[in-house]
């Protein structure tokens, strides 16, 4: 019987996709990402007191002069690098005042603690990945690096084995000729703990990475055009908020690290065909709460995550929209709870890999566009189960060439058949006892949210 059954889905399978092969129609059409523009940098003000440096003074000879919390202001104009900072002072300067690198090396760097960089453009950088020659390069507690244009640069601003540190409101530019995977990262965190990434415009650069960084807070950046956002690896404790993502690989990668927060953000455009917006592999305790997945191929992707048994990982209050899949998960099938997520207008809703389900983790009060129930007493949740059972899905993952007609009516057409003829009726994936009849209070619709 169960071989008659394989033969008939396969046969019904090639006979309707042989009807049409058409595009998504109405809202499911992908269009391009949404058009953001990245906030302005605020330059840091003058410090109102300090000595005065112009091009042609020796300003590595000041700062190895200066006293502890001496302060220069930099001139308009162009300062020969490197400029090695040894002692705890504030070296600060506009945009126009520019530290440019002789193209070997790292071009400013702190060695000292309460040492801060402020407002100036740091061009150039050597070009060895080995020695992560970089515009500017940390290591130390309590520095600062806010305000500062970092250009050509292999590595943006590297920060090793170091503590307290807070890098904000800086504008880090890459090359985007350069092929991506051997560009330089714009942040690099190595060793690094208790410290602050916050208010950073970051585009056409590689990663922004935190490895072996616990505590570390990632806030309000904005990252576009490049391959991994923010990428944890090693680092518990971090907090993702409020950042947009925009035309990356990847927005958030979670690897080997617990008790992550990724709340409040914004992924939309990740669209290349291993790209996806949140990814957990092998990490627990994760919390995802009220951020946007749109027109990503996939919004979420776990791998074994949680990763201990007694670990719990919690999807809160998220939007999927436009997605070409909005959740997909490998050996992550316990241990998940879902609540009063929306997931609407996606070409897939869940997939799970390797032929497993999700029927052991807590779905709850989440909006599905397809659900087709009803709400006879009129408390906004529906009076029957919703579940997910997808025969094109399952033929997708036995025969990955139907691949091509995902979004067309030709497999629309096969659930539709697998709704109305038991025989074909695949296992459920999922299942949400009290599924939303709207999107939750504060959530917009998937349309009006998009630019929102």
């Amino acid at each position: 019987m169960e071989l008659v059954r394989k033969r008939s889905v396969w046969l019904l399978a090639v006979l309707v996709s042989t009807i049409a092969i058409l595009p998504a129609w109405g809202g499911r059409a992908r269009n391009a990402s949404p058009a953001l523009t990245p906030p302005s940098i605020r330059p840091p003000a003058r410090p109102a007191t300090g000595l005065d440096l112009h091009p042609g003074d020796s300003l590595q000879a000041a700062l190895d002069a200066a006293s502890p919390g001496a302060v220069f202001r930099l001139a308009p104009g162009v300062y020969p690098g490197p400029v090695i900072i040894r002692h705890p002072v504030t070296l600060w300067g506009p945009s126009g005042a520019i530290i440019r690198s002789t193209g070997e090396g790292r071009t400013v760097l702190v060695e000292s603690d309460n040492a801060a960089i402020e407002g100036l453009t740091v061009d150039g950088s050597g070009d060895r990945y080995d020695k992560t020659d970089s515009a500017v390069y940390v290591r130390g507690r309590n520095d600062t690096v806010r305000g500062v244009t970092i250009r050509n640069a292999l590595y943006g601003i590297v920060i090793d084995s170091s503590e307290g540190l807070t890098v904000e409101d800086n504008h880090i530019v890459g090359n985007p000729a350069t092929p991506l995977g051997i560009r330089g990262d714009a942040i690099r965190c190595w060793g690094v703990r208790n410290s602050l990434i916050a208010g950073n415009v970051i585009e056409n650069s590689r990663d922004l990475i935190v490895w072996f960084s616990p505590r570390v807070r990632v806030v309000g950046n904005f990252v576009r055009n490049g391959r991994y956002g923010t990428h944890f690896m090693y680092s518990n404790g971090g907090v993702v908020e409020d950042n947009r993502y925009l035309n990356d690989v990847v927005g958030v990668f979670v690897m080997y690290s617990d008790d992550i927060r990724i709340a409040r953000n914004l992924f939309a455009g990740n669209l290349e065909s291993d790209g996806f917006g949140v990814g957990g592999k092998e990490s627990g305790n994760l919390t995802l709460e009220d951020n946007r997945f749109i027109r990503d191929h996939v919004g979420v992707y776990f791998d074994t995550c949680p990763f201990h048994p007694n670990q719990t990982d919690r999807l809160l209050r998220n939007r999927f929209m436009f997605c070409d899949t909005a959740m997909v998960f490998l050996s992550s099938e316990t241990n998940n709870e879902f609540e009063d997520n929306t997931l609407s207008d996606n070409l897939v809703q869940v997939r799970v890999e390797s032929r497993g389900d999700l029927m052991r983790t807590r779905w709850r009060r989440n909006y599905f566009d397809d659900y087709r129930g009803y709400d006879l007493n009129g408390d906004g949740f529906g009076d029957v189960p919703y579940e997910l059972r997808s025969l094109s899905g399952t033929l997708i993952e036995s025969h990955p060439n139907l691949t091509f007609f995902r979004g067309t009516v030709a497999l629309d057409a096969l659930d539709t058949i697998s709704e109305m003829f038991p025989l074909f009726k695949p296992r459920p994936l999922l299942v949400d006892p009290m599924p939303r009849m709207e999107p939750p209070a504060g959530s917009a619709s998937a349309r009006s949210s998009v630019h929102s």
